[in-house]
């Protein structure tokens, strides 16, 4: 292990009673100084199992739902606020930016290493959004790591939610310019009521910090694009896992214009049939699954929606990892 994160201990997370958070360090990069952040959760009873979480884009770890729901299984829950997301985002950096999603590599490696050294032998390894896509491909670059045993997709974004003419002929062009003008911002499309359904000085229930997950972002860089773009290149032409994954998604896509029922029933930032069509062409024991009434993230939807969630996903878990 890293010598300098050898002599750090963790402190109490912003998220209260149970929750601990370590800051990782990382060489510098293009920006300067880079830190993530590993939040854990422990489990009330000693496990040897655990899980780590990895979020999705304009995002940070606050599901507490989500590591009790892991805790009362059984599970150790750990969760990534990436480098530039978050707990994680220091003053000089430009929120969110990357040239390429394997630069989160660094990171979740080094949390693995964590989760090892902490006595556990079993990781499911989960991802939400950009955060599935991430964990998809790492568990497809790292077949023989010795403690991912699972993958748990929730609504990864295995492609643009555009039309077929905007994502076979705009976004490689928008990829290719952000790799040399990365700098470049274009309009992000991202439907204004998604976070409004889920803040609860808003719409919705859960509470979080507005700064780290905004009501919007008009605009996304172009470097954003290119790494997405060249992650999702190598889903489109079927990545193989080793160990069993579940991909999850809702039963529909809505793109509302004003606030109703489309807005708190539906996924409202990708195209649900992209995730079930690149998820099928995903090697090796790979289960779909489609959530009825669920929202982008789906263990932020309805409270039935959400117990069905973990319902499945739990059964699931007694199946595969035993």
């Amino acid at each position: 292990m890293n010598t300098s994160l050898a002599n750090q201990t963790y402190v109490p997370d912003i998220l209260g009673t149970g929750y601990e958070q370590l800051t990782l360090s990382f060489p510098d990069d293009y920006e300067g100084k880079v830190v993530a952040t590993l939040v854990r959760k422990k489990a009330a009873q000693s496990t040897q199992k655990a899980v780590l979480y990895i979020h999705g884009f304009l995002d940070y770890f606050f599901q507490t739902e989500m590591a009790k729901q892991f805790n009362a299984h059984g599970y150790d829950f750990y969760a990534l606020d990436l480098r530039k997301y978050g707990r994680s985002k220091l003053p000089h950096q430009i929120f969110y930016n990357v040239l390429d999603l394997n630069e989160y590599d660094a990171e979740i490696t080094q949390a693995l290493e964590i989760i090892g050294k902490e006595q556990h032998t079993q990781v499911l390894l989960a991802g939400h959004s950009t955060g599935g896509l991430t964990a998809t491909l790492y568990a497809a670059h790292n077949p023989n790591h010795p403690l991912i045993k699972g993958l748990w997709a929730n609504s990864p974004f295995y492609d643009f939610n555009l039309s077929l003419v905007e994502k076979k002929f705009g976004i490689p062009v928008l990829s290719r310019v952000g790799k040399y003008l990365p700098k470049v911002k274009f309009p992000s499309q991202l439907n204004k009521w998604y976070t409004a359904s889920l803040h609860k000085q808003l719409k919705g229930e859960w509470d979080f910090n507005l700064d780290w997950k905004p009501t919007s972002a008009p605009t996304v860089q172009l470097s954003f694009l290119h790494a997405i773009h060249t992650a999702q290149k190598e889903i489109h032409r079927g990545v193989k896992l080793n160990v069993p994954a579940l991909i999850m998604h809702s039963h529909q896509t809505k793109n509302p214009k004003k606030w109703g029922t489309d807005a708190t029933q539906s996924d409202v930032i990708l195209d649900v049939k992209d995730i079930e069509k690149f998820g099928k062409k995903i090697k090796g024991d790979v289960s779909v699954v489609s959530i009825h009434n669920g929202l982008h993230d789906l263990v932020l939807s309805a409270q039935p929606v959400r117990e069905q969630v973990y319902q499945q996903l739990f059964q699931w878990l007694d199946q595969k990892i035993t």
